[in-house]
């Protein structure tokens, strides 16, 4: 399919609003929640990103395809995301070492997108209605049947989705010889995270999400990792459990996004659904340890309940969003353990953050 056939594509919300455009990707249709990333690079990895299943992405920055797409920044086995929505897409690529269009990478993995949409106006009515589910559909063009299509797409709260994304079998990564050994529970980890590991001369076995912590135990491992992830951490009671069994043993633990949500709600302290989540490249915070600011990326749509955790004195805050106070990072005063709610190993985004690994592999010796 060529973009200059300009066939027609439609957006439904689950209220009821519209926005008519023209398709990209694959013929078809798909639904999932909406929400926006405010990165004006990186979107192959985050199509990748396993914490977008089931999300439909609206890219803000004005053109998404003009650098094709590469095998080797793919943050997953594959796409994860639902569907696409932005203003100005390209079927061609001016990067000299890409591996082919965007439109074909799409096609190859039956990705439904829309483009010519007034983002800038649909991402200020979500932010002024807060994220909702929708539909993308090239095949469907009846506005009334779309409105009933978009009534069966389920809310995410409450919904447990890591165990679809999560890898099915244990598998090794890295240098056996290293020095440290590290369970990666995955929940929906992405390939750079690992490689920050790697590259730290940790042995890495990633384990299926449901793994319980005898079964990650019996590997001996130094410590253990708590991946980012899809879905509603209060319903994701198989990893707070994990946590919890490895907490009572004072293990090392490090954990990001879904896995500092787990951390949280493993003593205790809920977890709510933001009415947008942060989604993007450039959001402040602030370390309370060092007193410094950091740039950091930025993927998650709900947040660790900041009122509760003065409740349990055994943890503390230890990061907050310069942007809206909520909680970044917090550690265990009497556990070698602690998190962070956004993404140290960007990918995209800066570097800011990277010194957390670092943090880790520290704890482990």
């Amino acid at each position: 399919m060529k973009l200059h056939e300009q066939k027609e594509a439609y957006l439904m919300l689950e209220d009821g609003t519209w926005y008519k455009g023209i398709a990209v990707g694959k013929i078809g249709t798909t639904s999932g929640e909406i929400c926006f990333n405010t990165g004006m690079t990186g979107y192959q990895e985050i199509y990748t990103d396993p914490s977008y299943y089931g999300q439909i992405i609206v890219n803000t920055t004005s053109h998404i395809g003009n650098y094709g797409v590469k095998e080797d920044e793919q943050e997953s086995a594959g796409v994860k995301f639902s569907g696409l929505v932005c203003r100005n897409f390209s079927e061609m690529f001016s990067r000299k070492d890409g591996d082919g269009s965007l439109q074909a990478y799409f096609e190859k993995n039956n990705i439904v997108g829309i483009s010519d949409v007034d983002t800038r106006e649909l991402v200020r009515y979500i932010r002024s209605k807060g994220t909702m589910n929708a539909v993308i559909s090239s095949e469907i063009l009846d506005v009334e049947k779309l409105k009933e299509e978009v009534k069966k797409v389920p809310s995410m709260k409450g919904l447990e989705l890591s165990s679809r994304v999560s890898t099915k079998e244990s598998y090794f990564l890295g240098n056996p010889d290293a020095k440290y050994k590290v369970a990666v529970l995955d929940l929906g980890v992405k390939t750079n995270i690992l490689k920050n590991l790697t590259d730290r001369d940790c042995y890495l076995k990633v384990f299926p999400a449901k793994t319980t912590y005898a079964e990650m135990k019996q590997w001996s491992p130094n410590g253990y990792f708590i991946s980012n992830g899809p879905g509603d951490p209060a319903v994701t009671s198989y990893a707070i459990d994990t946590v919890k069994n490895i907490l009572s043993e004072n293990r090392p633990m490090f954990g990001i996004c879904l896995g500092h949500q787990i951390l949280a709600e493993a003593n205790g302290i809920p977890t709510y659904k933001m009415p947008n989540g942060h989604r993007g490249l450039n959001h402040p915070v602030k370390n309370l340890i060092s007193g410094l600011s950091e740039v950091t990326s930025q993927n998650h749509g709900f947040a660790v309940d900041a009122n509760a955790v003065p409740k349990d004195s055994n943890v503390e805050i230890t990061h907050i969003n310069l942007n809206d106070n909520t909680v970044e990072g917090i550690r265990l005063k009497d556990k070698n353990a602690f998190s962070v709610q956004y993404h140290p190993e960007s990918s995209p985004g800066p570097h800011d953050s990277r010194y957390l690994f670092d943090q880790f592999v520290s704890n482990l010796n």
